[in-house]
């Protein structure tokens, strides 16, 4: 077997590391599109250019990547090992670093990586390549951006929509800027990303920071006594990304650590003394909204009317190279649960959970190309379109289930936090009514908390980051799971009387309407509350 490579924090790679990093990057971009090792191919594995049955089927989603069923994690994994191999071949031991999204650098300093922030790269080891037919060592930075070097077509049927239409020669982009190219955008896109190119680089690169933190930091709310009378505060709750990494390695069973529809079903049916269960899917949706430009009111950023960076969205998100780093972390937290609940070797799904949702081809997005609709899931299902080394038999999640059979380690892996057994009793929160049929692309439901002494000032209690395509209603099969529901704890004792007495609202956070509607389609919010 190859020697192992370490895949390590991206702040922490020397300088010759992220030469390699960047040169292997350029080299992918710089393909023949056509190339099955190009980056355009690659990138477009997880959603646009649509293929294969999503191409033309309305009944399919229209890319191959895997979002809210128990094949997430595993797809994902197999995702990056086939980039990182390309890479490899351009740049032999390469190896993918991650974004370390829980880090103080992240939380508390400049939140992204620099490496990722600069629009252009230098090499200063004496490498050149040639562009326009001068030999150069200053490129554009291919971790920062990549350009379309084909057009891409949105196909969405039986409504066509062409929001997600790119171009050839158009950049990714991320907040504060816009990456919609459809007929009937254009002209507001040049507008809206001309205001904000000439704000200059370091003011854009810090309104996209502030908005990573605030989604990393500000949910986070000290509530009020739960009854009149007691004096003594109790801690606060916390309910930003951060705390959701953490909380997401304690799941109890590999389904509902996995994705956000089965554990969506674990916290309806939440039992007594139990903690609300966080999939890693969840944290991840968040990161990829905030990337993408959907906004938390907060009392420390500036609302941005338009922004519609290319994360934000299933179909163009992975041709944002920062995609792959963000995944790589999260390929990382789903090692670190492997390690410490002993499934390195093994995933364990119990039968109990066998037929659970988010086990069938059409729970959430509907089937992929390859996969053929209304299908149980399991770990022998195809990862498509991912191959063996035979080139024919299809990789399935057993394949990737050991990173170590796959050649590669962590330098590390985040540590389990501590928490008190058994769990403190809590009340919890549930929000339903959000139906996604008539929002465009992803979103998030929340509830937030009036201060009772400052009016005006609002805290998030919880947030619920929903990662979605443009227009669901192009996919058929998604359109029998459309309703989102969201679960957020509360202090022991709280009642729906409590909530209705503080005042707390509930709302779906849209690109358009970032402020937040309370109803949906003329449907207001409902809300229930349990003590478990």
């Amino acid at each position: 077997m190859a020697q192992r490579i370490t895949r390590k924090d991206i702040r922490k790679l020397s300088e010759a590391e992220l030469n390699q990093l960047v040169l292997a990057f350029y080299r992918l971009q710089s393909m023949d599109p056509d190339h099955e090792d190009s980056y355009f191919q690659i990138a477009g594995y997880h959603g646009e250019p649509f293929r294969g049955a999503g191409y033309s089927n309305p009944s399919w989603w229209g890319g191959y990547c895997n979002h809210g069923n128990i094949l997430f994690p595993t797809w994902h994994r197999a995702y990056l090992y086939r980039l990182e191999r390309a890479l490899q071949k351009q740049v032999p031991g390469v190896a993918l670093p991650y974004w370390d999204e829980i880090d103080k650098y992240a939380t508390e300093g400049g939140g992204i990586p620099e490496v990722l922030l600069a629009p252009s790269w230098t090499f200063n080891d004496g490498t050149t390549v040639v562009i326009d037919g001068k030999e150069t060592s200053t490129i554009p930075n291919p971790l920062h951006h990549y350009t379309f070097q084909k057009k891409i077509t949105d196909r969405l049927r039986p409504f066509p929509d062409a929001d997600y239409s790119k171009p050839a020669g158009v950049e990714t982009v991320r907040f504060p800027f816009s990456g919609l190219y459809g007929a009937e955008d254009i002209a507001t896109t040049e507008a809206h990303n001309d205001k904000y190119e000439a704000l200059g680089i370091d003011k854009t690169n810090e309104m996209l920071v502030k908005n990573v933190q605030t989604w990393l930091n500000e949910a986070t709310y000290q509530p009020a006594p739960a009854r009149l009378g007691q004096h003594d505060p109790p801690a606060p709750l916390p309910a930003g990304v951060k705390d959701r990494y953490l909380r997401c390695l304690e799941a109890p069973n590999y389904v509902v650590f996995s994705n956000t529809t089965s554990a969506e079903r674990w916290n309806d049916d939440l039992p007594p003394h139990s903690e609300v269960v966080v999939p890693v899917e969840s944290p991840h949706n968040m990161i990829h909204l905030a990337v993408g430009g959907i906004q938390i009111p907060s009392q420390n950023a500036s609302t941005v009317q338009g922004a519609n960076g290319d994360m934000g969205e299933n179909d163009t998100s992975s041709f944002d190279p920062i995609f792959y780093f963000h995944h790589c972390f999260i390929d990382r937290m789903f090692w670190a649960w492997q390690v410490y609940h002993n499934q390195t070797d093994d995933l364990k799904i119990d039968p109990e959970f066998a037929q659970y949702p988010g086990t069938n081809s059409v729970d959430s997005q509907g089937p992929t190309p390859g996969v053929p609709g209304n299908q149980w899931l399991s770990l022998d299902s195809p990862l498509s379109p991912f191959v063996r080394s035979d080139g024919q038999t299809p990789v399935t999640s057993r394949d990737v289930i050991n990173i170590a059979n796959l050649g590669y380690e962590y330098d590390s892996i985040p540590e389990l936090p501590l928490r008190h057994a058994p769990p403190k009793p809590q009340a919890l929160l549930t929000v339903s009514g959000a139906n996604r049929a008539t929002i465009s692309g992803s979103f998030y439901v929340a509830a937030w908390l009036p201060d009772p002494h400052k009016p005006g000032l609002e805290y998030p209690i919880g947030i619920e980051a929903v990662l979605s395509r443009w227009h669901v209603a192009g996919c058929a099969n998604c359109n029998n799971h459309l309703e989102v529901t969201a679960h957020f704890p509360l202090p022991q004792g709280w009642t729906n009387d409590e909530v209705e007495r503080r005042g707390v609202r509930l709302r779906v956070h849209t690109r358009e309407r970032p402020k937040g509607l309370e109803s949906v389609s003329g449907r207001k919010l409902k809300f229930e509350v349990k003590n478990v």
